[in-house]
C-alpha cells in the first residue's frame, strides 16, 4: 500500500507526460484531479532538470475546469487575483485565501461534529438517512477544497465538551473578525 502521508509524486517527461512513481503508469491531469479530491497531495516534478512542476498543472487543472463551464473561483475574485500579481505592493490576498480556506475546512468539521453529537433531532426517524444526506452535501460544497485539510470527526456515541463547543466558535468569531478587518483595509 502506498504512503499517503508523502505527495505522491508525479515525473513529467521532456515528451510532457506525466508518469505516476507508485503505479509505474502515465496519468492525465484529470487523473490528478482525481488523486487530490480523493485528499492525495501530489508533487510534480520535471525529469531532467527537477524543477517543481506542482503550482503550474495545479493552476492548468483550475483552468480547465473554468474553461468547460465549471466555475472554481467567481469572476471578482480572479481579478483580484490577477490585480494582486500586478500590483508592487506585497499582497495579503494568499494568506487571506489560505486563511479563508482553514476556517472553511474548520467550519465544515464543526458542523459534521454538531450533526453527529449534539443535535437533539437525531432521535427522530429518518433522521439517519437525512443526515447521510447532509454529509453528502457538504462534501459536494467542499469537494474543491484541497483535501489535504483533513475532516476531523467526533466518535460516534463521544460527546464534545461543551465548554470546547463555545470556545471553538468563539475562536472561529474571532478569525473572522481578523479576516474581515484584513479586507477593509485593502480596500
Amino acid at each position: 500500500m502506498a504512503d499517503t502521508d508523502k505527495p505522491l509524486l508525479i515525473k513529467r517527461y521532456a515528451s510532457r507526460r506525466l508518469y505516476n512513481t507508485e503505479t509505474s503508469d502515465y496519468v492525465t491531469l484529470e487523473d490528478i484531479s482525481g488523486f487530490i479530491r480523493d485528499g492525495r497531495e501530489v508533487q510534480i516534478v520535471d525529469l531532467k532538470s527537477g524543477d517543481d512542476l506542482t503550482r503550474q498543472y495545479l493552476l492548468q487543472i483550475i483552468a480547465e475546469h473554468e474553461s468547460r463551464g465549471e466555475s472554481v473561483l467567481p469572476v471578482d475574485v480572479l481579478n483580484d487575483l490577477v490585480r494582486s500579481y500586478m500590483s508592487p505592493n506585497v499582497s495579503v490576498v494568499p494568506q487571506f485565501l489560505k486563511a479563508s480556506f482553514d476556517m472553511l475546512r474548520d467550519g465544515q468539521s464543526r458542523v459534521l461534529e454538531n450533526i453527529n453529537t449534539i443535535n437533539p433531532m437525531s432521535k427522530m426517524p429518518g433522521f439517519d438517512v437525512m443526515q447521510a444526506q447532509q454529509e453528502a452535501f457538504m462534501k459536494a460544497m467542499t469537494s474543491n477544497i484541497p483535501a489535504a485539510w483533513p475532516v476531523m470527526q467526533t466518535p460516534k456515541g463521544e460527546k464534545p465538551a461543551k465548554a470546547e463547543s463555545d470556545e471553538n466558535l468563539d475562536a472561529i468569531k474571532k478569525q473572522l473578525a481578523e479576516l474581515q478587518e484584513q479586507l477593509s483595509k485593502l480596500k
